[in-house]
């Protein structure tokens, strides 16, 4: 397994990803809501793991620039389609990821990564990349699913479906394991917040300044 199977997962998952509906449409809107909070008009916007770039297309009318990147092409071939029928002149789609865009250290104002960190292998390098990649004071929001507060039989399950191809990489830590290492990697983490629409769904979303 390695970071080209999981992109090939994406690629294969992409058509059916793009048309499913958000689980909890509540706590998505109240994300989005609290993210166009903190963002400003002349920030230059970095998304890792934008997947079919739903969360780009609500986002990027609000700010000087945002590219939304993601590891599979076929997510970012929908993206694409999508943005050609919205036509917002701030928005650009690449395949790329966070280590990939390294030349381009201390270019964006803020990094969003909406259920993201659980799927890279390298969590602390990766942390360290994002930190690199912000200008001095600039923002790492993320809201990632903390798999090791979740069922253990999905702990269980999810090297198996690994296995036959049926699931990508999955990290399992806990809340309070994801905060020390994005403290760890050079932020102050703001605020820690719960969004869902109801009950706990084990997805905290954080907002966290570059020290």
């Amino acid at each position: 397994m390695s970071l080209a199977s999981d992109a090939r997962f994406w690629d294969r998952s992409s058509r059916k990803y793009a048309r499913s509906a958000v689980a909890d449409r509540a706590g998505y809107e109240r994300t989005l809501e609290r993210t166009r909070a903190l963002l400003e008009p002349g920030d230059r916007v970095l998304e890792l793991g934008c997947g079919t770039g739903t969360t780009a297309l609500r986002l990027a009318g609000g700010v000087q620039a945002y590219l939304a990147t993601d590891i599979s092409t076929g997510m970012i071939a929908i993206a694409e389609e999508k943005h050609a029928a919205a036509s917002i002149p701030a928005l650009a789609f690449r395949v790329a990821t966070a280590e990939a865009l390294m030349p381009d250290a201390g270019a964006f104002n803020a990094v969003l990564g909406f259920n993201y960190l659980h799927l890279v292998r390298d969590l602390p390098g990766t942390l360290g990349c994002i930190h690199a990649l912000l200008a001095a004071k600039g923002l790492f929001i993320a809201k990632t699913p903390c798999v090791g507060e979740m069922n253990p039989l999905i702990r269980l399950a999810l090297p198996l479906m690994r296995v036959v191809g049926q699931a990508p990489y999955a990290g399992v830590f806990r809340a309070s394991e994801l905060s020390r290492w994005i403290s760890a990697a050079g932020f102050e983490i703001l605020a820690i917040e719960n969004h869902a629409g109801k009950g706990d769904d084990n997805r905290p979303y954080i907002a966290a300044r570059k020290a």
